[in-house]
């Protein structure tokens, strides 16, 4: 049932159906790039395969609505595309292990947005603004970064070196700039994504930037390396909290496919 609803909402939100550009990445197009990334480009499979323009996948894990609450199992669904730049996240948990919630966060036509209803039916929090669209645009370059390099190859990232191991990017959308470091093993594997083009809300305060990193494994699915586990956490000043820890249902991988397919 969630599935079926997640496909539903993409395919009535408006998206391009494409296809969209499919020339094949050469070395040529990655050489203005610092090194660790050609080299991380290379690692990903993005040389001598078509862009991609699209991807969808789903995660079974768990979550965390507090920073120091419980644990819960969660289902999650995702469809991102470069086409009008968008990501779609559902992710489902029952509250108190009892009651369940689905929480949608979106990034569409330069807007993010985070909605979370109890029974899919009673509204407990629905957020928006600047805060949102920063945030959620650093969530659709971290999917990139870890699922579908070539759809960052475009004039709205641009790629700067830092240092032998890591390099840095930024994406812009309509207005919005966020930056991201992204750090390699040896061989140019994604290891972990860090931006601070997130906001954490406090209880009784206003929103406030904080790190945000999200630690990867990396293996192989349908011939591509992409992250097949990953964490997502918070970096405060009384510590780290991990709040996410997501595992790839392989069988769910798809590129370049149209909204709602």
């Amino acid at each position: 049932m969630m599935r079926n609803k997640f496909l539903r909402e993409v395919a009535a939100a408006g998206l391009p159906r494409g296809p969209g550009p499919s020339a094949v990445v050469t070395a040529a197009d990655i050489e203005r790039f610092p090194e660790p990334a050609q080299r991380y480009l290379r690692f990903m499979g993005v040389v001598g395969r078509p862009r991609d323009w699209s991807l969808r996948l789903s995660f079974a894990g768990r979550f965390r609505m507090k920073l120091d609450g419980p644990w819960a199992a969660c289902r999650a669904w995702q469809y991102n595309t470069r086409l009008d730049l968008a990501r779609i996240f559902h992710i489902r948990m029952r509250l108190g292990g009892i009651v369940p919630v689905l929480a949608r966060d979106t990034y569409l036509h330069g807007r993010g947005r985070m909605l979370g209803k109890i029974l899919d039916l009673f509204p407990v929090v629905d957020e928006s603004g600047p805060e949102f669209d920063i945030g959620e645009l650093v969530t659709y370059l971290n999917d990139a970064v870890n699922y579908a390099p070539s759809m960052l190859l475009g004039p709205e990232a641009v790629w700067s070196p830092v240092d032998g191991s890591s390099f840095d990017v930024n994406l812009t959308d309509r207005g919005t700039t966020v930056t991201a470091r992204v750090f390699l093993d040896a061989r140019g594997a994604p290891t972990d994504f860090g931006t601070t083009d997130r906001f954490m809300w406090r209880s009784g305060g206003p929103p406030v930037r904080a790190r945000w990193t999200v630690p990867i494994e990396t293996g192989m699915v349908h011939g591509r390396p992409v992250a097949v586990r990953g964490q997502a956490m918070w970096h405060l000043p009384e510590g780290t909290k991990p709040y996410a820890d997501f595992t790839l249902d392989p069988a769910s991988l798809a590129f370049n496919i149209a909204p709602g397919s």
